[in-house]
C-alpha cells in the first residue's frame, strides 16, 4: 500500500509530536518528516516531496504564510494551514487560504483536550482530500485570480436602491476563498444587485473574509447580521455558525440568520439559502455554485430551477480544488452553465445585463 507522505511543520515540539501522532494512526498516512519553522519547510518540501503539508503560521525565522508564498512558488504541494481560533489567527488564515491553501485546521488545544478527537477526524479526512488535489491546481490558484484596479465604491446605502429586480445567491466550501476573490474582485463598482455568499467556515473567520475581500474589491462586502436590509452592490457573507436566509417585506428584502439544525453536515448551509431565495417573488435570481466537498446546495439549485430560476451556474471540474458541491448539482441536470472559476463573473454580468465602466 502507498502510503499518503506528510510534512509537518511547526516550532512546538509538543504540537509536532502531537500532530504526527494523529496522522500516523491512520494507517494509509505516514509522517515523513518534521521541521521547526519555515525555512526548514521549505528545504524538507524540496528533499522530501511530501504529498501534503501542515503549516503553523506564527513561527521564528520564517513564518507559515512566507514559506508558503515560497512552496507555491518553487514546488506546488498541498498545504494545510494550522490555526488558531483567534481573529488574528482567522486573518491569517484567510490570507493563507487566498495564498495558496488548500484549507486549514484548527489547533488542538491540548492533550486532553476534549476537542482532539474531532481535530483528528478532521485533520486526517482534509490530509486525504488535499493529497487528492491536483498539482496543477495549487499551481494555478494564486495565478486565477486577475486583480482589478479599484473603483470609488458607490456608497451602498445612498448610492444604489434597496429596490431591485435580481438577486444573487452563491455557495462554496473548500477551495473558496480564492474562488470568491476571484469572483468579487472582478464585479464593477456599479453592480447594482445583492449577493450572499455561504462559505463553510467557522465564526470569525467568515468575519475576516467579509473584511479582507472588502478591501481589495470595488463593490461592498459584508459579514451579514440579522434583520439587515439588502442594498445593490453588496455582498453578504453568512456568518459561520449561522444559516442565512431572506425574507420579503412589501419591496424590501431582508436577512434572516438562525441556529438551525446542520443541513448536509453545514450551518450556514448552501442547501438553506438556495431555497430561501429560490422561493422568493422576484423577477430574476441567480444561483452559483462553486468548489467544495460533499454536495451541499445542489438540491437547493434543483428547487431554484423548478421555480424558475433565470440562471444557474456551476464552476467547471478544471478550476475546483475539489469538485464536489458542483458536481453534484450538473449531475441533477439544474446547471445552465459550467465554466472555470475566472469566467464566472463575466457571466453573471452578461446573465444580469450588466456593463462594466
Amino acid at each position: 500500500m502507498i502510503k499518503i507522505k506528510v510534512l509537518v511543520v511547526d516550532d512546538s515540539v509538543f504540537m509536532r509530536k502531537l500532530i504526527s501522532r494523529l496522522i500516523e494512526e491512520d494507517p494509509t498516512l505516514e509522517v515523513v518528516g518534521t521541521a521547526r519553522n519555515g525555512k526548514e519547510g521549505v528545504q524538507l518540501v524540496k528533499e522530501l516531496r511530501p504529498d501534503v503539508v501542515t503549516m503553523d503560521i506564527e513561527m521564528p525565522e520564517m513564518t507559515g504564510l512566507q514559506a508558503l508564498t515560497i512552496i507555491m512558488d518553487q514546488r506546488p504541494t498541498p498545504v494545510l494551514m494550522l490555526s488558531s481560533l483567534t481573529q488574528d489567527g482567522a486573518s491569517a488564515t484567510i490570507t493563507a487560504l487566498q495564498n495558496g491553501a488548500v484549507d486549514f485546521i484548527s489547533k488542538p488545544s491540548g492533550p486532553l483536550s476534549l476537542d482532539l478527537i474531532k481535530v483528528k477526524e478532521e485533520l486526517i479526512t482534509k490530509i486525504k482530500l488535499a493529497a487528492q488535489v491536483p498539482i496543477r491546481q495549487v499551481f494555478a490558484s494564486k495565478r486565477m485570480a486577475e486583480r482589478v484596479a479599484l473603483e470609488p465604491k458607490i456608497d451602498a446605502l445612498n448610492g444604489l436602491s434597496k429596490q431591485f429586480d435580481q438577486i444573487v445567491a452563491l455557495g462554496t466550501s473548500t477551495g473558496g476563498p480564492r474562488a470568491l476573490e476571484t469572483v468579487i474582485t472582478a464585479l464593477p463598482a456599479n453592480f447594482p444587485y445583492p449577493l450572499l455568499v455561504v462559505q463553510h467556515m467557522p465564526p470569525k473567520f467568515t468575519k475576516s473574509l467579509a473584511d479582507r475581500l472588502n478591501r481589495i474589491t470595488n463593490v461592498h462586502v459584508v459579514e451579514a447580521e440579522d434583520n439587515q436590509l439588502l442594498v445593490g452592490g453588496t455582498v453578504y457573507i453568512a456568518p459561520g455558525d449561522s444559516h442565512i436566509t431572506v425574507v420579503q417585506s412589501a419591496r424590501e428584502y431582508r436577512v434572516r440568520l438562525n441556529k438551525g439544525p446542520l443541513v448536509n453536515g453545514h450551518r450556514p448551509s448552501v442547501d438553506v439559502l438556495f431555497h430561501s431565495v429560490a422561493k422568493l417573488k422576484i423577477p430574476k435570481r441567480h444561483f452559483i455554485l462553486m468548489t467544495g466537498m460533499g454536495s451541499d446546495g445542489a438540491d437547493g439549485m434543483y428547487e431554484a430551477k423548478k421555480l424558475g430560476a433565470y440562471s444557474t451556474i456551476a464552476e467547471s471540474k478544471e478550476t475546483c480544488i475539489v469538485y464536489g458541491m458542483p458536481k453534484s448539482a450538473v449531475e441533477l441536470g439544474c446547471v445552465d452553465y459550467i465554466i472555470p472559476v475566472h469566467q464566472i463573473t463575466s457571466k453573471l454580468l452578461r446573465v444580469t445585463g450588466v456593463q462594466k465602466h
